[in-house]
């Protein structure tokens, strides 16, 4: 509780800037670094508590200004099929005959890519008309399945990197500024979930990789 409460208070006091390459732009800073930690706390927090990560990120782009319309659009990426993880049949509680389908989606506000997503889901489950739109379309998958009202149970949820050393908030010496940008991986956080219809009935597994582009400049 200490953590969140320190967490929603530093991003509250954030001035925020529109940013297309928001990880070019941290110095490398003891500040910079306690700062991108309460963005990524604090996004993470807003992921977990809300049943759909394209809404989210929604308002994540409304918030932080990240392009003029607020809108998250999904680009389609081609290419071949990732097999569904081992444990998948098990999670989506389907027989080893079932059909599944696979779309993997990048997420983008704007020009700005949030969140790459890997989606497996069970097409007998859904509407006609949500897999037509699912297969010849570019909607977000949250959305075009809401009238299934659907909500989401998160199986994992991993910090892909952390600007401060671990034991930071006991003590640990914090790295020393540095005159060259903080060095942000591609992707830094990561999570995996199976979204349920309102019966209970699981219809889909979800990775999401969020890439260094939620972390905007303050």
């Amino acid at each position: 509780m200490r953590w969140r409460s320190f967490a929603a208070c530093l991003a509250t006091a954030l001035v925020i800037v529109p940013a297309a390459s928001a990880r070019d732009e941290w110095p490398d800073t003891p500040l910079a670094r306690t700062q991108a930690l309460a963005e990524l706390q604090t996004l993470n927090a807003e992921l977990l508590s809300h049943p759909s990560a394209t809404l989210t990120l929604e308002h994540w782009c409304s918030a932080h200004h990240l392009a003029t319309q607020a809108k998250i659009l999904a680009h389609r990426v081609q290419g071949g099929d990732k097999p569904l993880p081992p444990d998948g049949r098990m999670l989506l509680g389907i027989g080893a005959d079932e059909p599944v389908r696979y779309r993997r989606v990048q997420l983008a506000c704007g020009d700005t890519v949030l969140s790459d997503a890997d989606n497996w889901y069970v097409p007998s489950r859904l509407t006609a008309t949500m897999n037509r739109q699912l297969d010849t379309t570019d909607e977000p998958f949250g959305k075009v399945v809401q009238l299934l009202h659907f909500h989401r149970q998160t199986l994992s949820a991993d910090l892909l990197w952390s600007p401060l050393p671990q034991g930071w908030d006991s003590g640990a010496v914090l790295p020393p500024a540095s005159n060259q940008p903080l060095a942000i991986p591609s992707h830094v956080l990561q999570h995996r979930a199976l979204l349920y219809t309102q019966d209970n009935q699981p219809f889909s597994l979800v990775v999401e990789s969020y890439t260094a582009s939620v972390l905007v400049r303050p």
